[in-house]
């Protein structure tokens, strides 16, 4: 990185330092006597996110941080390093042997390329308590001597420009002045496995990514409306799926194709109800779908009021027909939110994209926001719901988005 300091060698021992990544720790230094586990979850999908990077790594683990370096540049460290959830902050560093004599010489050089008259301040944290020096004493040491060699800067303890964060542990020290951050939460699959039913709007993706920053691995569901519709929405499908697996280890996407089962339900009269009914069917069929992968819950982007199907009667309604456990991160989020999360993710620009949902297909023009189990059953017994299900898993078109090619595109009848 522009600015870093070239590291000398202390006296009689060999210049092995260098560049590196200081990966802050999250929530799991909460965690008790199974720390460990998470920490090592948390190493497995980092050793993941550096695939393909171009070059050797190493991980090393200190007190609640994780140090990462290699013979790749910093800043492919760096942007590997901030796609991982569990991680509270991502700071590039120098490493440089824990002697007072090189800690000192390295913190001037560093300093010396900050712009002159900008405030800095120095914060010492001595991890290894033999250190000659406390954190307080390091801290005022390393700001006399840079004002000292870099008169153009100025001490600023309360808002400065530059924080130099020092870490001295007994074999070498660390050195940062850059703060990103990092993900947070908690290392994916930590928590499990979950289903994500993904449309080709905004909300299913974000939920997607909470959940993930729970701990949960996801794998994803779309249903289509072929073949009554065009496989624009499988495409959309696909590039999120794509997108949401920068932040785990790439989940697989199965497409099924709603479109008959959508037309059953409205020839048996569905009316009002269809747009219910067709999610009861869908959580059907994906608690069904879950149960074959191994995922313990469903997740989806509902949030409480936002459509009609989202209605308080209309969720419990859609939560009855599920026979799995129906996570929704969102349900209190409100739309601009939503958007704002999407943006923030890389999502949103997949989502504007046009494509035919299939829950407007056959949809009645106007839903209903209370609607009965007592009609839903109705309308159901008219169908042999186990059968249905099982011909709609038995067409199911499974894919691996990021790791396989790009689906071709399927014939499909014109939109009635």
């Amino acid at each position: 990185m522009s600015g870093e300091p070239r590291v000398p060698a202390a006296r009689g021992t060999t210049p092995a330092y260098g560049p590196c990544v200081l990966l802050k720790h999250g929530e799991i230094f909460l965690k008790g006597h199974n720390r460990h586990r998470f920490t090592e979850r948390l190493h497995d999908n980092l050793r993941l996110a550096l695939r393909g990077i171009g070059g050797s790594t190493w991980i090393k683990t200190a007190q609640n941080v994780t140090v990462l370096g290699g013979q790749v540049p910093q800043e492919a460290l760096v942007e590997r390093a901030r796609r991982v959830i569990g991680f509270n902050s991502v700071e590039p560093a120098v490493r440089v042997p824990s002697t007072l004599e090189v800690i000192t010489r390295a913190a001037v050089e560093a300093m010396a390329a900050r712009p002159a008259g900008s405030g800095f301040a120095v914060r010492a944290k001595r991890r290894d308590k033999q250190f000659p020096l406390k954190s307080s004493q390091l801290a005022g040491h390393l700001g006399a001597r840079i004002l000292e060699e870099v008169p153009a800067l100025r001490v600023d303890l309360t808002r400065p420009d530059t924080v130099l964060a020092v870490e001295v542990d007994r074999k070498e020290t660390y050195l940062s002045w850059t703060r990103h951050p990092g993900l947070t939460g908690l290392p994916v699959g930590s928590s499990g496995r979950a289903l994500v039913l993904l449309s080709g709007g905004y909300d299913s993706p974000v939920a997607a990514h909470r959940a993930m920053r729970r701990g949960l691995a996801c794998d994803f569901v779309h249903f289509s409306g072929a073949p009554y519709t065009n496989p624009s929405s499988v495409y959309k499908a696909y590039a999120l799926a794509r997108e949401l697996n920068r932040y785990q280890p790439p989940g697989r996407l199965h497409v099924i194709a709603l479109g008959k089962a959508q037309k059953q339900l409205a020839v048996a009269g569905a009316g009002r109800l269809q747009v219910v009914a067709q999610r009861r069917l869908m959580v059907r069929t994906a608690s069904e779908l879950a149960g074959r992968i191994g995922a313990e819950a469903l997740v989806t982007g509902d949030s409480l009021g936002q459509v009609a199907s989202q209605t308080l009667a209309n969720l419990a309604a859609v939560d009855e027909a599920a026979g799995r456990l129906v996570l929704r991160p969102l349900i209190g989020w409100e739309k601009q939110e939503i958007i704002d999360a999407a943006r923030a993710i890389g999502t949103a620009d997949i989502s504007v994209l046009p494509d035919e949902d299939c829950c407007q297909l056959l949809a009645p023009p106007r839903a209903t926001t209370r609607a009965g189990l007592p009609q839903l059953r109705a309308v159901e017994r008219r169908l042999d719901l186990d059968e249905v299900t099982q011909e709609l898993l038995a067409g199911v078109q499974v894919m691996r988005p990021g790791e396989d090619a790009v689906p071709a595109a399927p014939s499909c009848p014109a939109p009635v």
